[in-house]
């Protein structure tokens, strides 16, 4: 009978982290030129040429940078006009910000589970809820059980697949609502040969250390509409007035990213393209070798969709043996090998807990199962194959002992 495989830690090899940013000689010579020209704060050519690199790549007329991706998406809801008391329909199985966002606002998120096939916003759970649990009164859509007027709906494409949008889009337009992608997570991925975050009303990106690009913070909101570019570029300079007197007639908010990380935003544009490529290309390692282990599940791809596998994310079933994702993620840590679960699903965050109780059994088993593996763009084949023989060797070495 071949041994269980050890449950201590192990130093065979280093740690190996679950998403490490990839910075090149051009990032220092941006960031070099920045300092020599003493623009260092908010203002600056580094600012204004990131906005546009981004517009440009995604395809839209206006891009306004942010101090991170929750200040974009608190922006894109004032300038949506999401007021409070309102309803924002709203992924469950994404990260918490998406919702937080729509309560600095005073608005109410509306929970919707994830579709089993490719883990996104369900658009038959949005149909369901529209058609079946609201009404319409007034020239707008009510929630029948809180009374509250539907506003819009915010999709977050998560782990770097886009959602299915064209259904949600056209309940949208038959409910007069407004679509707000969190594409966060997204930037690099395309739908139906659009890229994601060019295909609603507005968008909002983050580029967080974490993310394809980064600016070692710093988020984005861009849109199509001249109104809305103009109203958040005002709400995120403190909603100044004057270009010399100090005069605010709104709150306004200090969101501003600075020339330091726009110009290292600047650089990873650059490889944006280069980095996708990667990202697929450990993805079919993965899938590759990962494939002949029937305890596990790996992500699909849907026909109409390029993902950028931000988060290479595996769900593992323990069907025929005791075996769970959180024991998995454990053995893989002890091996220096660092990964995650996915999000606790929002309608089970005991932070809104006081919302009306909606079910996303999904969601509930997604977050149970799934683990993401080291994405990083910079990850070596040895350190791939690393990880790949850990696993296996932690499901060999446990069916032989069972």
């Amino acid at each position: 009978m071949t041994a269980m495989p050890s449950r201590t830690a192990t130093n065979a090899a280093p740690f190996i982290p679950l998403h490490s940013p990839c910075l090149d000689d051009r990032a220092w010579e941006y960031i070099q030129q920045c300092l020599a020209s003493n623009w260092v704060s908010s203002a600056g050519p580094f600012v204004s040429r990131f906005e546009q690199m981004v517009a440009e790549y995604l395809k839209v007329r206006y891009a306004v940078a942010t101090v991170n991706g929750t200040a974009a998406l608190h922006i894109a809801l004032l300038v949506a006009g999401v007021q409070p008391d309102d309803e924002v329909l709203v992924s469950s199985l994404t990260f918490i910000a998406s919702a937080n966002a729509i309560r600095y606002v005073g608005a109410w998120p509306v929970f919707i589970d994830a579709d089993p096939q490719y883990w996104q916003m369900d658009p038959e759970a949005v149909f369901h809820f529209l058609e079946r649990e609201c009404q319409w009164r007034n020239g707008a859509l009510y929630n029948r059980h809180t009374q509250r007027r539907v506003k819009a709906i915010l999709p977050v494409h998560i782990l770097g697949h886009p959602v299915n949008l064209e259904p949600i889009l056209q309940l949208a337009r038959k409910y007069d609502l407004l679509v707000l992608e969190d594409a966060a997570e997204g930037l690099g991925a395309y739908y139906k040969g659009r890229a994601v975050g060019s295909l609603a009303d507005a968008a909002c990106l983050s580029f967080n250390g974490n993310k394809i690009i980064t600016c070692g913070g710093g988020g984005m909101f861009v849109t199509n509409r001249a109104d809305w570019a103009e109203r958040a570029r005002y709400l995120t300079t403190q909603a100044r007035d004057d270009p010399i007197e100090y005069i605010h007639r709104d709150i306004g908010y200090n969101y501003r990213l600075t020339s330091l990380q726009a110009a290292l935003g600047c650089a990873q544009m650059e490889k944006l393209e280069e980095f996708v490529q990667r990202k697929r290309q450990l993805a079919r390692s993965y899938a590759e070798r990962l494939a002949d282990l029937p305890s596990i599940s790996l992500p699909a791809e849907a026909p109409w969709a390029r993902s950028t596998y931000w988060l290479y994310t595996i769900l593992v079933r323990d069907r025929n043996h005791n075996l769970g994702s959180r024991e998995l993620l454990h053995w893989l840590r002890q091996h220096g090998i660092e990964c995650r679960p996915l999000w606790q699903p929002l309608h089970r965050s005991p932070v809104y807990a006081q919302l009306p109780r909606r079910l996303c059994p999904v969601a509930d088993r997604l977050y149970q199962q799934a683990i993401s593996l080291p994405s990083s763009v910079g990850l070596t084949e040895q350190q791939q194959e690393w990880i790949i023989r850990t696993i296996k060797s932690y499901f060999i070495g446990s069916n032989a002992a069972a």
